[in-house]
């Protein structure tokens, strides 16, 4: 017989008192830092464990210890691993008979904490413990202890969940367990038996000639199989006859257990069924209709989980369900979502799930009823929004129900006189755009401008009881006016729905002006006659002489009381003309517009106004439409700024003097403006491009090729007038039109199509935002000699000082845009401490101890041209004297990191398609960017549809001596985001057990698991042996170093990681930079034992100065 394992505390351990332990246990749930750090000094987890053992202590205070381990044992530094504790406190509790609170907690705090530290199930704790817990279950029907055996059930299946197939290999044994088993803790050794088995099946071992049912395997001593230990699993397969019998009788066991189980115990079954029958499908085909069968009467039992397992079992299998079972499950979630006695929530889930699934939302708008989806009076107005969505949808597919979203509108009706930022306005818009969505969804392929649907979609009954519903709601209730504007903008901005929005603007322009009377209210439809005059399909004509009527109506009620109104009103007036003059030939508005602007600088009552409308009329006389159009386009506001009011009435004398030059002289010695992130390489010389240089780059001043415009080379000047039509032209012609017919063969077309795609999504800065880059810095300043410098008499020396509304503005030579300025509304000193003030020396390193009053804030750059530079900083600040602090501070470096970005994605590319993207857009740059590049005189449109960028490329490389594993760790701390593919087998290892590179390409070849060495394709390593900076070998693919005998020795623990074949390179990294605005660099790193070989493409060139510093400072 085993001896009982001793748990006795030792003598080192301190003896706590009840008191003691509620004290330690409140500081560490408190979270203050420095009420931990006092009991850190304590053994705390042997002091927890050997404090169970106490009977001096509470029931209540021992499993409060318990939940302390759990909870906060990842923060606790131990001096060794806390398995074998955790282990014998097991081991000495669990023998006993009697069920406890305390010894359940204890199997469960250790499979938690097993689970949570355990990074690899090779470690021999893992196996102890596993051991412990299969002989614990391995007494069925004993009943003292049957609640611990359910809780060590589901420790194993915890432990298989995280470490599959780890009982692969006892699945036999669990099975008879689970067979034997007849107290309620059978659904414990149910659901372990699932867990085992979907592991089992997913994995590919059912195609082992041996059964999976066997227990030719001991159950105890345990041994940890071999196939959960190695990170790859065998390849799926058939399985075999014998293993094809073994898992059909496991299944049909499982399938006649639903009836003992609980809910929940029911929905952890069924995910695993799915996934053992999904994986079995095609072997055993009625496994499905089996599942059905035995599950669908589940649906009547009125419980939310097993809806959510028949759901789940549809959506997997829907091939299984017939139309009356469709039906069924389609009517269960009707009465759920119409049942006023559930809980909200459950409601809003049985509407998502019926409208979720295709099939079922299909039924419900083919049903004949639908007077359950019409939102009840005391429905919460979730529930209102989401039934309004339904009757939206329904609404859409039937032309009978025009009425219905009208009548579903009613339950919120009080949106017509509520505030338009209210919720029940909300609700009703969307209802509204939800209608329009199903009438015309964003992936109907059959539907868009210049169609054929397009014609039968806006001459239906349901959209014209939609935009009468807009007019009378704009006539009737003009507070709904800028909802009405801002949802047809949403349309326009949509490329599916911008023509459903020209038509609404179409509607308003015929049938609401005309009912529109001139006055002071006419200022509420101000937003929407905007957006007719900004939208080219409507003739503006209404809308003029509407402005026209209203200008000389406000001309006629001007008075002495009118006060700013005329001006406020004609400003707006002009705002519109202006906009006008914008988006319309100026031959087609010339004869409304004119006769508006005569009549206003002849009559209207405001000077300002009338010089305004003087200005406009001439330039629409004397300016062709074009030229008109670009300077209009200067100021991005439309409508005119209010005149400033005059100084008299804003200047105050100030009692204190506002700035003083000589206290400002030396302000950058005390406050300081520092980056949170040092920049890597200290730069201290910047490239500078020679005017004749830039000459040289189409004129745009850009250096490595420029973003071209494509009006300047398409076609010769036209006429003014029809200049506007230049912006529909056909790009893709433009650019090619003076450029004979190129053939090129099927990889040259995948890599050219790649680069246009993501071209594509680089905006052109000239006409859309460009890509901003942010440098966090701080801002704080020395109380000390600030206090010398800018106090007073009457100022107290002791007393922190304080910076108000600091502004800083900042300034470059280099090419980084209009730099925002910042403001701090407040700041305080850095408090004054004694020179021999004493400082703990745990604190003698952080940061924030010795800086604790700073603020931070962001120096946004939008670069035109990638390259490092300095920014100057200028700082304007007042202090609590009145005083004005101003002058310049030193400046804050920029350096080519902070131009590393990641590139843009395309919208249609999904999460998982990410890596083998970024991987593609790397080889097309690549060769693109090589010296037997493909791409010719290819050019590539950027988004924004005004230019397009062409791929000038140069190489270099660079070698870096230094051992791989340290270079190994420079990527992963400075460029883990930018790796896109790691390849060789050795490298993939060794990134993998890592866990810092992550969502990459890998690439680990056969010759590569075998051999240890790696093989690089060749096209990815092609480069001229005559332009490298350093001669190499071009039969292999790294460097051939010869390795000293010291040096082999030195590097035997580094050897030790990977095994090592015939090569002499543990494989590449391939690392994508997107150097804004549109440029690219390029590393293939060739990763060797003693050596790394960097090889260096980009398609600009100056960049390239910079390089070498910065991978020499990355180690």
């Amino acid at each position: 017989m085993e001896k009982q394992p001793s748990f006795k505390p030792s003598s080192s351990l301190p003896i706590l008192s009840a008191q003691d332990l509620d004290s330690l246990l409140d500081d560490f749930s408190s979270g203050d830092p420095s009420r931990r750090r006092k009991h850190l000094s304590l053994p705390l987890l042997d002091l927890s464990l050997h404090s169970l053992s106490r009977r001096d202590l509470p029931s209540s205070l021992k499993l409060n210890l318990l939940h302390f381990v759990e909870q906060h044992l990842p923060s606790i530094l131990l001096p060794s691993p806390p398995f074998p504790s955790l282990l014998s406190a097991l081991r000495y509790f669990l023998p006993s008979p009697d069920p406890s609170p305390l010894k359940e907690q204890l199997l469960i705090t250790t499979t938690s904490i097993f689970i949570s530290l355990l990074q690899s199930p090779s470690s021999p704790h893992l196996q102890s413990l596993t051991e412990l817990l299969l002989t614990l279950i391995n007494r069925p029907n004993h009943g003292p202890d049957r609640q611990t055996r359910g809780l060590a059930c589901e420790s194993l299946r915890e432990l298989e969940s995280t470490f599959p197939c780890l009982l692969s290999e006892i699945l036999g044994h669990v099975w008879l367990l689970a067979q034997a088993e007849r107290t309620h803790v059978a659904q414990s050794y149910i659901l372990l038996l699932a867990q085992v088995s979907r592991n089992v099946v997913v994995n590919g071992l059912l195609s082992s000639s041996s059964s999976i049912l066997s227990t030719s395997t001991q159950l105890t001593p345990f041994t940890i199989p071999q196939i959960a230990l190695s990170d790859q699993r065998v390849v799926l397969s058939p399985p075999s006859d014998v293993n094809l019998r073994e898992i059909r009788r496991v299944l049909a066991f499982l399938l006649d257990r639903p009836r003992d189980l609980t809910p929940g115990a029911i929905s952890e079954l069924t995910s695993a069924l799915v996934d053992i029958s999904g994986a079995l499908e095609e072997c055993v085909p009625a496994v499905s209709a089996l599942l059905k069968v035995n599950f669908s009467s589940l649906l009547s039992c009125h419980n939310l989980l097993l809806d959510h397992s028949i759901l789940s079992l549809y959506h997997h299998f829907s091939d299984a369900f017939n139309e009356d079972a469709i039906s069924n499950v389609a009517h269960r979630l009707q009465l759920l979502a119409t049942d006023t006695g559930q809980r909200l929530i459950f409601r809003l889930l049985a509407l998502h799930w019926l409208f979720g699934s295709t099939l079922l939302a299909r039924h419900v708008i083919s049903a004949t009823s639908l007077l359950g989806f019409y939102p009840q009076v005391f429905d919460p107005l979730a529930v209102k929004a989401k039934k309004l969505d339904a009757i939206s949808v329904i609404a859409s597919e039937r032309d009978e129900a025009v009425n219905l979203l009208e009548d579903g509108l009613v339950c919120v009706s009080s949106f017509r006189w509520l505030p338009g930022w209210s919720t029940e306005t909300g609700v009703a818009f969307r209802a509204m755009h939800k209608l329009l969505i199903g009438i015309m969804p964003h992936d109907g392929s059959d539907y868009g401008p210049g169609r054929a649907g397009l014609g039968s979609i806006m001459e239906s009954t349901t959209f014209t009881a939609l935009e009468n519903m807009l007019v009378n709601l704009a006539l009737e209730h003009h507070v709904l006016v800028p909802v009405i504007a801002t949802f047809i903008s949403r349309l326009l901005q949509c490329e599916t729905h911008s023509a459903i929005g020209d038509r609404f603007l179409q509607t308003l322009d015929r049938r609401l002006i005309p009912n529109l009377k001139p006055g002071y209210g006419l200022s509420f439809y101000f937003p929407l006659l905007e957006k007719i005059a900004e939208n080219e399909t409507v003739t503006p004509k209404g809308v003029l002489e509407l402005l026209k009527r209203h200008m000389l109506c406000l001309t006629d009620k001007h008075g002495p009381d009118t006060g700013l109104r005329s001006w406020s009103q004609g400003s707006r007036v002009l705002g519109i003309c202006r906009v006008v003059l914008k988006h319309h030939n100026g031959s087609q508005v010339f004869s409304p517009l004119s006769r508006l602007l005569s009549f206003t600088c002849q009559n209207f009552p405001d000077l300002e106004i009338r010089d305004n409308a003087r200005i406009y009329l001439r330039m629409l006389a004397c300016i062709p439409g074009k030229k008109l159009r670009q300077a209009l386009c200067t100021g991005k506001k439309s409508g005119l700024a209010p005149a400033p009011l005059p100084a008299s009435l804003i200047d105050v004398p100030s009692p204190h003097p506002s700035l003083d030059q000589k206290k400002s002289t030396g302000i950058a010695s005390y406050i300081h403006i520092e980056r949170v992130t040092p920049p890597l390489v200290k730069q201290s010389w910047f490239l500078s491009i020679p005017g004749s240089v830039r000459a040289l780059s189409n004129g745009s001043g850009s250096v490595g090729g420029a973003i071209m415009d494509i009006a300047a080379s398409a076609a010769p000047l036209s006429d003014p007038d029809k200049s506007d039509k230049s912006d529909k032209t056909d790009f893709s012609k433009t650019i090619y039109q003076n450029e004979a017919f190129r053939v090129v063969d099927p990889k040259t077309g995948d890599l050219l199509r790649v680069l246009r795609t993501h071209f594509g999504c680089i905006p052109d800065y000239r006409v859309l935002p460009g890509i901003k880059i942010r440098i966090p810095c701080t801002l704080r300043f020395e109380s000390d000699p600030f206090t010398r410098t800018w106090g007073s008499e009457s100022y107290d020396e002791q007393s922190i000082p304080a910076l108000y509304a600091t502004k800083i503005t900042f300034s470059s030579f280099s090419k980084y845009g209009k730099i925002p300025p910042c403001r701090v509304p407040f700041l305080l000193g850095e408090s004054l401490k004694p020179d021999l003030a004493l400082v703990p020396l745990d604190q003698e390193n952080n940061e924030n101890t010795h800086h604790s009053d700073f603020a931070k804030f962001l120096i946004e750059l939008q670069p035109e041209d990638p390259m490092p530079g300095l920014i100057d900083i200028l700082i304007k600040a007042n202090t609590a004297t009145g005083q004005v602090v101003s002058g310049s501070l030193r400046p804050v470096t920029v350096g080519i990191e902070d131009m590393f970005l990641k590139a843009i994605l395309p919208p249609n590319v999904s999460d998982e398609r990410i890596p083998q993207y970024n991987a593609d857009l790397f080889d097309a740059l690549w060769e693109a960017c090589g010296s037997s590049a493909s791409t010719g005189r290819e050019t590539f449109p950027l988004n924004g549809g005004k230019g397009v960028a062409a791929i000038n490329g140069t190489q270099s490389v660079k070698l870096l001596e230094v051992p791989e594993d340290a270079l190994i760790n420079a990527v992963e701390r400075h460029l883990a985001g930018f790796v896109v593919r790691v390849a060789g087998g050795p490298l993939v290892r060794v990134i993998r057990q890592n866990r810092v590179i992550e969502n990459v390409v890998w690439d680990e070849k056969e010759e590569d698991k075998e051999e240890g060495g790696i093989d690089v394709d060749a096209s990815r390593n092609e480069f001229s042996a005559e332009k490298a900076l350093v001669a190499y070998s071009g039969e292999k693919s790294g460097l051939e170093i010869q390795f000293t005998q010291t040096e082999m020795e030195k590097n035997n623990n580094c050897r030790s990681l990977v095994s090592i074949g015939k090569g002499n390179n543990m494989g590449t990294f391939c690392v994508l930079v997107f150097l804004p605005p549109r440029y690219h660099l390029l590393f293939m790193m060739e990763i060797g034992y003693t050596s790394t070989m960097v090889r260096i493409r980009t398609d600009h060139w100056p960049c390239l100065a910079y390089v070498d510093e910065y991978l020499e400072a990355l180690l």
